[in-house]
């Protein structure tokens, strides 16, 4: 199983990255706890941008589950940016159809891929693949996505430093 770190929107898809990052399907090495990044949310912005390097550094795959508004959140650009630096794997997948805790899917949001630039000043999103299920229930996405993210995430390793 590979090593991947995963970026989200904390507050708003926690229950639903959750989900995800338990399916069995990536090393337990990958997924550090909520209470890690509780504790290094309060730091130095520098800090953070070194514990973020730190924990990409050990990876060989980032993975953007990408909820309503994650687009918009500043520390996923960070990070895609610091993937796209270490020439690390870049897969991007929705999650917003996956319920959280009170039983509640989310829009669709934006690909945050579209909102970071390569070297040449392209979007990212021409070059990095995103997954959305076709499906409408969570369960149904939820079976999708663990049915796919190992061959996505291969993909995404093979052709880390292409572009």
């Amino acid at each position: 199983m590979r090593q991947v770190f995963f970026s989200f929107e904390y507050n708003k898809d926690n229950w639903r990255a959750s989900q995800v990052r338990n399916m069995g399907k990536v090393s337990n090495e990958s997924t550090f706890s909520d209470n890690d990044w509780e504790e290094v949310k309060y730091k130095s912005k520098s800090s953070i941008e070194q514990w973020i390097k730190n924990q990409m550094e050990k990876r060989s795959c980032v993975i953007v589950l990408i909820g309503s508004t994650t687009y918009t959140r500043d520390w996923v650009k960070y990070e895609i940016q610091e993937a796209y630096k270490q020439n690390k794997g870049l897969l991007g997948i929705y999650i917003d159809r996956l319920e959280d805790r009170n039983g509640k899917q989310t829009t669709k949001g934006k690909n945050p891929f579209d909102y970071v630039t390569d070297y040449k000043g392209e979007k990212l999103s021409k070059h990095v693949k995103t997954f959305e299920s076709p499906y409408i229930s969570s369960k149904d996405v939820y079976n999708d996505i663990s049915n796919n993210i190992e061959n996505l995430i291969e993909d995404a390793i093979n052709k880390a430093g292409t572009y």
